[in-house]
Parts: C-alpha cells; structure tokens; sequence
C-alpha cells in the first residue's frame, strides 16, 4: 500500500465555498495498515474532482477516499445538508482535516445554464455523478467540461430486464419501462458523446447511514422482539453489497484504461435468502434468532404501504467471475439500491457490447454479508440512529390474520 503525499492545490475561485462543521455520526476511515472496516486507499495521481451530490450515504465515503488519496474535491449540492458530516467512530482529527480539505460548489443540477457556466469556470479532471437520474442532467456537465478525463455515474442493478434466466451479465437485456430508465438514458448519453466514461451498477447498498430502509426495517422488529412477517416462501434469492466496498469500486475505476466505456456488475459475493437475511440481521445485531411469519402478499391490501423492503422476486447479479484463461473478470463483487439482475439491451440501448477484460487485480469485498450488517448495526441502529422511525402498521395486519388462521 502506497503511502500517501498531501498535495498542495491552488486557492479556489470564489464560486467555491469551504465545507462548514457539523455534528454528525459515521465509520472509521484510516490510510495505512487498516483494520476491518476502515475505506482502503491507495495512490494516484492528483485530480481535480467534482461531485454530482456526495452528502448522503455513498458519497460520505467516497468523499472521505478521494480527499484521503490527496485529490481536490467539491460536492455540488444544494446546499440543504452540511458538506462535512462526521462519519460514526471517525475520531476528530480526521474529521477537522477533511473538514478543512473538501470544497463545496452550492447550486441546483436542474439550473442547467448555471452548471454550464460554474463547471467551465472551474474545470474539473473528473465527475462522479452520484445522484444523476435523467440525462438531461447530465448533458450540460458534459457541455461544460469539453476536456474531462473521466465521467463516472452511478446507475443500478434496478434497471435490468426480469427473467428467468440467472445470474444476469451486462450484455443482457434491460426493461425500458424500468423506473430507472432515466439511467439508461444517461448510460445512452454518454455511450454517443466523446467522452471517457464509466457506469456502475449496484445492487441493494447496505451499512452505516444507509437512507433505504433494507437493513434498519430487520433491525427494528428484532430490537422490539416482534415476528418479523416476509412474503411467501421466505426462499427467494437476492444480493446485497456494503456501501464501503462500493466506495472502493468507485475509486478502483479512476483513471483506469481498462475501466473506460464500460459497465460493472457491483454486489456482495454470495446470494442470501429473504429468511437468510432475516437470520443475517439477528446475528449481526446479537439478538435471537427471529420468528419468521410468511405471508401471501395478494391475500392483503397495504394500500401505499411498503410491507417489505425488498421486491418479491428471485434475483441474481452474474459478477463476471470468468477463468482468466478467458482473458476475463471486470470488477469482482462488491455494492446501492435494489434488485440483483444484472442486464443489457443493445437495441434499445445503443450501449457497445462490454470486453471480457481484467480491470484491475481481483477485487474482493473487504465484509461478507453478516461481517457487513454488524458493521452497520454497531456504527448505526446499535448507537440509537437510524432514518425512518418503527411502523408496524402493516406487520399487525398481517400477523392479525395469521392468528385467526392458526386459531
């Protein structure tokens, strides 16, 4: 592991505002022999960096990394959270000096003669856009920074195409009618402009300060010691990936050949049962084992209610584990958002078909799925914090009809 050199950059213009302090609760991040749990870092070249949000969840450790490699970094946001926000257990000397480092240019991404005018003003090596959803987001970005090194984007695995065919690999087919089809769009964009780009595409994101309700919703009914209700069999397959081990794919992608105009599959290694991770979370958290109550989801009206986290569905992300005698393998596992299922449609996609090549040395996610989820339970839900307060008002529905069905 290299070590790593402070730069000195130049003063910013006046566009750029410094990140204010705040009082805030995260993970441990440290640069050289790193205990579990601890963003690994390693040496680069000095970018100028922008990014597209980076005040929530992915882009609190992303941020921490880059800054840590010794890259000029400024979030663009619209300045409604703090640009700072101390990380759980990230002792206060770290935190005052990225504090100190990380930049801040407030504004609104939908403002598109603003993002023109602020972004070629300024100049930036390369975009990670974490919170693009549509490409006429991104177009101006893109008009504005005519000699930009890299575009990485965030997208996901939410955008692939159902089918019964598993696991799924990038060259499959995607459902144009996907909610995330404004990614697609992007991903579409950025494949007809001449740009270096490069998308990844996670899965369900977990760990501290998670906002999606995927591992707090098993850890509420578990600290209340309630049954904890999943939907049919309990059997159906998904993956998850921990929001650390993405934000060392991000960083794995910068600046890499072997990266440019291409898509990676990122999850965690191994499948997991819905009744899996019920028993995963309880672990984690040091509870009992859960009582499981599966339920048939069409026999209950929920109206606008999420009864569950997860779609009820089987899904699979094919993490392109190819023998290397194939000249093969992109990024081995690692980590957002929801589903598995991998898939690309050159028709109605228009995006190039992807190289079976290394991309950088196997890339292996630093936690397995229960090592992830007692991470999150002890930097997060173990503290007292969490995003969403306890609703059991669809578990009570359900549970009160399975008692007149045992009675």
């Amino acid at each position: 592991m290299a070590s790593m050199v402070v730069v000195q950059h130049k003063q910013p213009s006046s566009t750029i505002l410094s990140s204010s302090l705040s009082d805030f609760n995260g993970a441990r991040l440290t640069a050289s022999v790193q205990p579990k749990g601890a963003l690994r870092v390693t040496a680069s070249s000095s970018k100028k960096i922008l990014i597209m949000g980076g005040t929530r969840f992915i882009g609190l450790f992303l941020s921490r990394l880059l800054v840590k490699e010794g890259h000029q970094v400024t979030l663009f946001t619209r300045g409604k959270a703090p640009i700072a926000q101390q990380l759980p257990g990230e002792p206060d000397s770290e935190f005052s000096d990225f504090a100190s480092k990380i930049l801040h240019l407030k504004g609104d991404r939908k403002d598109f003669d603003f993002v023109k005018s602020s972004l070629s003003a300024e100049g930036f090596d390369v975009v990670y856009d974490i919170n693009g959803r549509e490409a006429d987001e991104v177009e101006p970005i893109l008009d504005a920074l005519p000699n930009l090194e890299q575009y990485i984007y965030c997208s996901s695995a939410g955008v692939y195409l159902k089918s019964d065919y598993l696991p799924h690999f990038e060259t499959d087919a995607v459902d144009p009618k996907s909610r995330h089809k404004g990614k697609l769009e992007t991903e579409s964009l950025l494949a007809s402009r001449d740009v270096n780009w490069t998308s990844i595409r996670p899965v369900y994101i977990y760990g501290p300060l998670n906002y999606n309700p995927v591992e707090e919703w098993f850890f509420h009914r578990l600290k209340a010691g309630r049954p904890i209700p999943i939907p049919n069999s309990g059997m159906q397959v998904t993956q998850l990936g921990h929001v650390k081990d993405l934000a060392t794919a991000f960083i794995k992608v910068l600046g890499n050949e072997k990266a440019s105009k291409e898509v990676f599959n990122i999850s965690g290694e191994k499948y997991v049962t819905f009744d899996g991770l019920a028993k995963a979370c309880a672990k984690a958290g040091g509870f009992p084992e859960p009582e499981i109550i599966h339920y048939n989801p069409k026999e209950f009206d929920f109206g606008k209610k999420k009864p569950f986290p997860f779609r009820d569905q089987v899904n699979k992300l094919a993490l392109n584990l190819i023998n290397e005698a194939q000249n093969g393998m992109l990024i081995d596992s690692l980590s957002d958002d929801h589903y598995v299922s991998i898939v690309y449609d050159e028709c109605s996609i228009s995006l190039p078909r992807l190289r079976r090549q290394r991309v950088c040395s196997r890339l292996k996610p630093e936690f397995d799925l229960v090592e992830g989820l007692t991470d999150s339970y002890n930097l997060d839900f173990g503290r007292g914090t969490f995003r969403k307060e306890a609703d059991f008002s669809t578990d009570d529905i359900i549970l009160g009809k399975s008692l007149v069905l045992q009675s």
